[in-house]
């Protein structure tokens, strides 16, 4: 029996309002919610949705949730579904960016978010464990790994390479040709979904460019590029777009790039929208208020607006794809590829909480990132080491952990010592 509009609106709602611990946790949460409680989804629905999702880039959970509305009502339904899910944690977001921007200069705070900064680099190491349990299976993927790690550390080759190469080498050495399936593929209305949902991807980019407001139409083309390249979540992208904003355009600083991390992860919704609350600190610094709402406002429409494109367009050929050897070879070397991302995000991360200075050396055609030793400060270190003991050896969640270093950042700072 489909569900009607009201029910819709209660459990994908809740299931937004719920999805905070990132993707491992939203995807249980559904499960529970649209399986086991409900039975909108059968098991075999899910399960075969989840891996299409994890084939595409943007954030698997919020198109599950996308996929699991569209199944019960179409496009308006899935419309309704996804942009529940995303619509709770972007209006905090908001409130975060907006407060960050106006108070984020106090002593008090900066100290504060010394702990929240260390603590990121414990969360990215953490999510770095859970990515190898998952993706190096032989000796194929520990390779692929490696590779990406030293592209991008040691030769800055572009990020959208690195998973195009990952992709290529999965399909041509991981595929297993035994599973194999036929199945039939309908494509009927999938061509106008493309060509309309594109078309209303890039209105809001092609009406800056027009308009000439140059800061607005670059960070549009900047966050639609990275919405295609976000293969293996939000971690995977997170040096390239650290790279960009912070050394290519200047919108904001390494440190500003960690406080929202670190924030993103206290809301619920994917961590992607990390990129909303950059897009307004950049429109903060670029223009004030007015352009840091239009840029957020912007950031969230070019990061989410190709999910939905992805899914209406792609879900009914979910049957055919999950019988393509191949297919799920690329997506195999793509996530033993965010392997090496990650390693080089949580070491990039790492340099720059850690040291003061911090700059490259160069060996040849190899340019590596290079704190300068003696600028070493002890009190981040202290403070990830107190992250690390909380949420590595004691397992304490996410939540609590952030406040007890950023309470200790604190103590710090009323003791004089940071």
């Amino acid at each position: 029996m489909t569900p009607g509009w009201h029910e819709m609106l209660r459990v994908f709602g809740r299931i937004g309002l719920l999805s905070f611990g990132g993707p491992a946790a939203q995807i249980a949460l559904m499960h529970k919610e649209l399986v086991e409680d409900r039975s909108w989804l059968s098991e075999q629905q899910y399960l075969r949705a989840l891996s299409f999702c994890m084939l595409l880039p943007g954030p698997e959970a919020m198109q599950l949730a996308t996929y699991a509305g569209w199944r019960q009502r179409g496009i308006p339904g899935g419309l309704l579904a996804g942009g529940l899910f995303v619509m709770p944690g972007a209006l905090v977001i908001l409130t975060l960016a907006l407060a960050y921007g106006a108070y984020g200069d106090l002593p008090a705070l900066q100290a504060a978010f010394v702990g929240v900064q260390a603590t990121v680099i414990i969360i990215v190491i953490a999510a770095l464990r859970k990515v190898m349990s998952k993706a190096l299976h032989g000796p194929i993927a520990y390779l692929i790994a490696a590779a990406s790690f030293v592209a991008l550390f040691a030769f800055a080759v572009p990020f959208p390479l690195v998973i195009l190469f990952a992709a290529a080498v999965g399909a041509a050495l991981l595929a297993k040709p035994d599973v194999e399936q036929t199945a039939d593929l309908d494509t009927r209305g999938t061509f106008w979904i493309i060509i309309i949902g594109l078309t209303i991807w890039a209105a809001p980019v092609l009406l800056a460019l027009a308009l000439d407001a140059a800061f607005l139409a670059e960070l549009g083309l900047f966050f639609s590029k990275l919405a295609v390249v976000t293969f293996g979540g939000a971690y995977a992208v997170l040096a390239y777009m650290t790279q960009t904003v912070v050394v290519d355009y200047h919108w904001i600083t390494t440190t500003q790039m960690m406080d929202a991390l670190g924030l993103a992860e206290t809301t619920p919704g994917p961590l992607i929208l990390v990129t909303q609350f950059v897009g307004m600190l950049a429109g903060l610094a670029h223009g004030g208020i007015g352009m840091a709402l239009l840029a957020g406002l912007l950031t969230l429409w070019v990061t989410f607006v190709p999910c939905f494109i992805w899914i209406f367009a792609g879900a009914p050929l979910i049957d055919w794809l999950a019988g393509q050897a191949r297919m799920q070879a690329a997506l195999a070397g793509i996530t033993a590829a965010v392997v090496g991302v990650i390693a080089n995000l949580s070491l990039w991360f790492a340099f720059h909480v850690f040291f003061a200075k911090v700059g490259s050396t160069s060996w040849g055609q190899l340019t590596f990132v290079c704190p300068d030793i003696n600028t070493l400060q002890w009190q981040p270190v202290v403070l990830a080491a107190i992250a690390f003991g909380l949420m590595i050896w004691r397992k304490i969640g996410l939540l609590t952990a952030l406040f007890i270093t950023a309470a200790c950042a604190l103590v710090f700072h009323v003791a004089g010592l940071l």
